[in-house]
């Protein structure tokens, strides 16, 4: 097939999906409101044993956007490092097409994007954003195979997410990931500037949560990710997954061990709100250039002083912020069991009813604290803890 001049490439890591391939690639095919933006479809086969590439090459007469195959064999493959093969090949091609402002996008293939996908990922990067990460839901069918008590459980913790995002959003505005946001981070809707991938090193080959590392790596590299809620893709809810460690490997423990640990982001919610306050905190200093000021916040967190200079000079916020979390043991995350979830959402939804109607309540706390911290600094872990 000829070069075409591209606007976007979609990488999809490919792995023994001759069933799901074809729903998979008549979705990106069917894309629509793209303008003159030209769409190619990049599948990278890695070990392979089931037909996938059949299915592939008996579809892609049928479809109007142009589709690229590399199959791969590779005894050491995992689905990061597959991920990441894709989006390599994504990127050279749309430099191949002469396209440097191009936009990669990734799913997988057991997952269906609306035909709106690509649009929407297209428009929330041309209003100024390097990166969209979208939301997901698992297909319907799979869905209903799974136990009352895993949906019983996944409910509570969506709750306690969607309250927690609330609060932060509230606590600490970004102006480029405004509310309403979410907190997902899935290579199943995944979209990020060329220039921007290239610039972080792309995507990292880690067995396990490769994804959430590489929008991590966005963050710390201050790059501005949205976190669209609008964006919402089908995938599948089968425990027999692809990926060791993955989604489906994280649903069967919790349907054989209920009681197994929350996502560690969903922390108690004091925790939470100290942490989002210390953002906030941290975000002001580096902006009025007082971060080498150590003594306004490294004892207040539990930091050395050597440590916290090399925090403040490094050269991002977002880098900045993850030292800091890394290097406190004020902000280690403390993962919540599944049955002190009803608690913690009642006291979030107190918390933010006061954010909500206009009480500053927090606000003021932090201001006098943050007062209190810049009068004398203390030097005990445990009284900023206290604190």
């Amino acid at each position: 097939m000829p070069n075409q001049a591209l606007r976007a490439v979609v990488a999809v890591p490919v792995f023994n999906e001759a069933e799901r391939i074809g729903h998979c690639l008549r979705a990106l095919d069917g894309q629509e409101d793209l303008g003159g933006s030209g769409l190619g479809v990049l599948l990278f086969l890695n070990n392979c044993t089931d037909g996938t590439a059949h299915v592939v090459a008996a579809l892609r007469t049928s479809l109007r956007r142009p589709v690229r195959m590399i199959e791969r064999a590779y005894a050491e493959a995992n689905a990061g490092w597959a991920r990441r093969e894709a989006m390599e090949a994504a990127a050279a091609w749309l430099e191949e097409s002469g396209t440097p402002d191009g936009v990669i996008l990734t799913t997988d293939a057991d997952s269906r994007v609306p035909n709106d996908w690509v649009a929407r990922n297209l428009a929330a990067i041309t209003e100024g954003v390097d990166a969209v990460a979208g939301r997901i839901a698992l297909d319907e069918a799979d869905a209903a195979r799974l136990p009352a008590s895993l949906h019983a459980r996944g409910a509570l913790e969506g709750a306690y997410e969607a309250l927690l995002t609330e609060l932060e959003a509230r606590i600490n505005p970004v102006a480029h990931d405004p509310w309403p946001r979410h907190w997902t981070t899935s290579g199943a809707t995944l979209a990020v500037r060329l220039a921007i991938y290239r610039q972080v090193g792309g995507m990292p080959p880690l067995a396990v949560g490769e994804d959430k590392a590489f929008v991590s790596s966005l963050l710390s590299s201050d790059a501005r990710v949205r976190h669209d809620p609008e964006i919402l893709v089908v995938t599948s809810g089968r425990l027999d997954g692809r990926a060791p460690g993955g989604a489906a490997d994280t649903m069967k423990l919790r349907c054989e061990v209920p009681e197994s640990p929350c996502d560690p982001r969903l922390e108690p919610l004091p925790r939470a709100l100290f942490r989002f306050a210390w953002r906030r905190r941290m975000s002001q200093l580096r902006a009025s250039g007082r971060l080498g000021r150590t003594a306004l916040w490294a004892p207040w967190l539990g930091i050395r002083r050597d440590v916290a200079a090399t925090i403040a000079d490094l050269a991002t916020l977002g880098a900045v912020l993850a030292a800091t979390e890394a290097a406190s043991p004020m902000l280690i995350y403390r993962p919540l069991r599944p049955a002190e979830l009803p608690r913690q959402i009642r006291r979030a939804r107190a918390v933010l009813n006061l954010l909500r109607s206009g009480r500053q309540v927090f606000s003021r706390l932090h201001m006098s604290k943050s007062v209190a911290v810049e009068g004398a600094a203390q030097s005990s872990a445990e009284r900023a803890g206290h604190a």
